[in-house]
Parts: structure tokens; sequence; C-alpha cells
């Protein structure tokens, strides 16, 4: 793995995460419909930490960027996992406090990307309406590395549920997040999402 600073902090563990997506009727994604979502979600990504912004005022256009981009329901329930007993209510409210931990912890780390050049460099089908579109990233005075954004249309229309950094999965990262907070707070999810909403 290269040395690149956003790869040491942000990703800890790899593998696939395609167990993510929970079986829903097809909609037939295609690989350029992909390929054009990565795309104009690189050039709003850009657009944001380009934009001479304080901190402040970029985290809540991350947050929306997120909302719009990813697919923060499947991906905070993957986090959270199926096991764990929770109402409905407070798997809503898990949820919104992972939507916002999630926008302020990579809202700050994507500010690493401050004149970057990220470019396409292809797109493969993982499964039936899921597709990774790999690119290359170069950071100013870095070795480039490879971030590859995993998309799917299950969800009812074309977002990401996964980011992979040099074979390293955020979606697995987060997920094992979640799991020790859950050990640390005695599975009481509550409490979890009180603490998302205090981190990132």
């Amino acid at each position: 793995m290269r040395n690149s600073p956003l790869t040491r902090r942000l990703f800890l563990a790899t593998s696939s995460a395609a167990a993510v997506m929970v079986a829903r009727p097809a909609l037939a994604m295609s690989e350029a419909e992909a390929t054009q979502l990565v795309q104009q979600a690189i050039a709003e990504l850009q657009a944001i930490i380009d934009s001479g912004q304080s901190e402040r005022q970029m985290l809540g256009r991350f947050k929306a960027y997120f909302e719009r981009f990813a697919d923060v329901p499947v991906i905070a329930q993957f986090a959270l996992g199926r096991g764990v007993n929770a109402s409905a209510a407070e798997r809503r409210a898990f949820e919104d406090a992972f939507a916002g931990y999630i926008s302020r912890k990579y809202g700050r780390r994507f500010r690493e990307f401050i004149g970057a050049q990220i470019d396409i460099a292809g797109a493969a089908q993982l499964r039936e309406n899921q597709y990774e579109v790999r690119s290359t990233v170069r950071l100013r005075g870095q070795a480039p590395f490879e971030l590859a954004f995993r998309v799917s249309d299950q969800s009812g229309r074309g977002r990401m549920f996964d980011l992979i950094i040099e074979g390293v999965s955020l979606l697995r990262v987060e997920g094992q997040e979640v799991r020790d907070l859950l050990i640390r707070y005695g599975d009481d999810v509550g409490r979890v999402a009180q603490h998302l909403n205090q981190a990132g």
C-alpha cells in the first residue's frame, strides 16, 4: 500500500462490501450510468473542496453531498447489523446520527483532496446492478493511489454504497467502528447514536 496519509487515516481493513446490499427489484443500472454517477460525484466533490470556504461551511455542504450521492441508509444499517436488538425508532435515530458522523468525519478527510486530480480509470460489474468505478487520485507531492466507487441502484436510484482505497473498504471500516461501540455501550443503540452525534 502506498504511503498516503488519507489511506493511513481512513482505511484500516480490507474486504469486499457486496454483502451490504439487500435484495431488491432489479432496475437494470448500466455501466455507463454508474460511470456517469461517479463522474458527477467527483465533480461536485472537487467543487466543494476547492471552494475556499471555511470548514464549517464545507461540512454543511458535505452533509448534503453524502445524502445525495451515498446510500446512507444502507451503509448505516450494514454498520449496525441485522442481529442488533433495536426498535424501528432506535434504528432511525442511529441512521440520522450515523449520517451526520459520516459527513463530518469524511468531509474533514476529503479536504486533503484540495488541488487533487481524480481520473476515471474504468468500470466493472460486480453483480446485477452493482458496479465498481475505478479512479486514480493524484495529490500534490504524493504518489498516485487508487480509489474505487462502488455503486448500485438497488435502493431505488443510483448511489454509492462503498469506497475502496487500495483494496480497503470504508464500509467495513465503519462497520467495525460501530461494532466496537456496541461492545463499549452494551448493545445500547441509543447510546451509540448519542456517541456518533458528538463524533467525527
